[in-house]
C-alpha cells in the first residue's frame, strides 16, 4: 500500500466516489513536482499513490479532478477541482480522505 492514500465519499449521493483522478505532488524548488497519480476504485479509494518508503518529510498536495466526476454523475457542482494541502512531518502512514459534494468539501487526517 502507498505511503499517502485517499479515499472520496460523494457526501450528496451517499456513496464512495468512483473514477475520480488524483494527483499527488510535492514541493519541491519553490514550485510542485507531481510524484504520483492514481484514480478512485469502486470503493473511492486510492492506494497506489506512492511508493512503500518513499514518503519522506514535507509539504504534499493532493489535486482530485472532481469535474470528470460530476459529469459523469450528472451533477452540477461548484468545484472543478479539489486541492488539498498538508504536511508529512514523520514517514508514518498519511490517509488523508476527502468529503465531496457538488457545492462543497471537507477533509480530514485519517487512519
Amino acid at each position: 500500500m502507498s505511503a499517502i492514500t485517499t479515499h472520496v465519499l460523494d457526501t450528496a449521493r451517499g456513496r464512495p466516489a468512483a473514477g475520480v483522478t488524483v494527483i499527488l505532488a510535492k514541493t519541491s524548488g519553490g514550485g510542485w513536482v507531481t510524484i504520483g497519480r492514481g484514480v478512485t476504485d469502486a470503493d473511492g479509494r486510492c492506494r497506489t499513490l506512492l511508493k512503500e518508503g518513499a514518503l519522506k518529510r514535507g509539504t504534499y498536495r493532493l489535486t482530485f479532478g472532481t469535474a470528470a466526476y460530476f459529469k459523469k454523475t450528472r451533477q452540477a457542482a461548484f468545484y472543478p477541482s479539489v486541492s488539498v494541502v498538508f504536511q508529512a512531518r514523520d514517514a508514518r502512514h498519511h490517509h488523508v480522505p476527502l468529503l465531496l459534494s457538488p457545492w462543497g468539501y471537507s477533509t480530514y487526517r485519517g487512519s
